[in-house]
């Protein structure tokens, strides 16, 4: 279990880990004041719920493959204070049918790519590329995302180019990057990374998660203090 400030994770056994990487991720993305969000493969529903924290008048989708963590994620969204706007559906996003087009959509996709599989069935589907590739998400977001609207998404540093190829050939460009180290000592590991159709140059920047002393950096602390509790 994972309390924040104003709602609480619940995670069953087979459901994916609450990590630094939703976190940061729904703390950074660029999200509309009114409109649409889809988050896919929500996992327990983070990223879905950081969302309508932030943007309370928003209508929030979250698309999760895996049965399981899809009922752990409406668990979560029933005891939240948010669960009139978020919707949860049980679904692959690659045959996701709908109709309307998306302001923003946010991913924190699989990312075991070209690795063995982990031995849980459940986290090797929602974690291993095999099941959602990067083409195959850029695709689904191309089709779903509004004309003005942004894509979100939090990579391993060393995945970041196949994504943004995939995106390009999809017209969707980079607008902002931000490299995530966690000491100023260690290179970054994650990447944030927001697409649109908008092509302009690219703003880069980087995060340092730690100080020398082991707590959080005065930018991260900034970035995530309406989520966590301390």
């Amino acid at each position: 279990m994972f309390q924040f400030r104003h709602f609480t994770i619940r995670q069953n056994r087979c459901a994916m880990k609450v990590g630094t990487d939703g976190v940061l991720l729904g703390a950074w993305a660029e999200l509309p004041e009114r409109g649409r969000v889809l988050d896919i493969g929500t996992g327990t529903g983070l990223l879905a719920l950081m969302a309508a924290q932030r943007s309370p008048d928003c209508r929030v989708t979250a698309v999760e493959v895996e049965a399981t963590a899809a009922e752990q994620a409406r668990e979560n969204v029933a005891a939240s204070p948010w669960a009139h706007n978020i919707n949860i559906i049980c679904t692959d996003v690659r045959h996701f049918q709908t109709d309307e087009r998306y302001d923003c959509i946010l991913s924190n996709p699989p990312y075991y790519d070209g690795t063995l599989l982990p031995p849980d069935a459940a986290r090797a589907t929602a974690r291993h590329t095999d099941a959602l590739s990067y083409e195959e998400l850029a695709v689904s977001v191309s089709r779903l995302l509004a004309p003005e609207g942004t894509f979100s998404v939090v990579l391993p540093t060393e995945n970041t180019e196949r994504l943004i190829t995939a995106c390009a050939a999809r017209n969707l460009y980079l607008e902002a990057l931000t490299d995530v180290s966690t000491t100023a000592s260690k290179p970054p590991r994650r990447t944030l990374l927001r697409f649109s159709r908008r092509n302009t140059r690219t703003a880069t920047n980087h995060l340092l998660l730690m100080e020398k002393d082991g707590k959080r950096s005065a930018e991260y602390a900034k970035l995530t203090e309406v989520f966590y509790i301390k």
